[in-house]
């Protein structure tokens, strides 16, 4: 009965979960770029003060809604096409793995930026910003192409 649900809503549902993947996807694109732009500032200025908030509630507000809608979203498509005979769709989620561990470690640098114990220079930062781009190129062109 579930299974027929999901069937019957399946366009919507993968509607959704499009929607949430580009809310998620923005905000892993811009928190790092947000962290290059932190690293120039001083401790306790009010401009460390303004990256702090907009780091938080980019993480809170946007990203981990998204991270979760787009999740559970994902779990119910998996659900309803299964798995069997779509290597693409295997290595899609071990690449959705590696989104999720840079979504984490920006939750990490964030919590370093908010108790004022930041490590990572803003060289690190902008190569750490391509992560996200290379692993939604890589997702992508699997989901489109199907090619594995």
């Amino acid at each position: 009965m579930f299974k027929d649900f999901v069937i019957d809503y399946y366009l919507y549902i993968k509607a959704f979960h499009i929607i949430s993947i580009i809310s998620w996807m923005a905000g892993l694109l811009y928190l790092p770029r947000i962290f290059v732009y932190h690293t120039r500032v001083k401790a306790h200025s009010d401009a460390d003060e303004l990256f702090k908030t907009m780091e938080r509630k980019l993480l809170r507000i946007i990203m981990l809604p998204s991270l979760i809608t787009s999740s559970t979203s994902g779990m119910l498509l998996i659900y309803a096409i299964g798995f069997e005979g779509n290597v693409w769709m295997h290595v899609k989620l071990l690449l959705v793995v590696f989104l999720l561990y840079s979504h984490h470690l920006m939750a990490k640098y964030a919590t370093a930026f908010a108790q004022n114990k930041n490590m990572k220079s803003e060289r690190y930062f902008r190569i750490f910003n391509e992560v996200p781009t290379v692993l939604m190129i890589l997702i992508v062109t699997l989901v489109v192409v199907k090619f594995l």
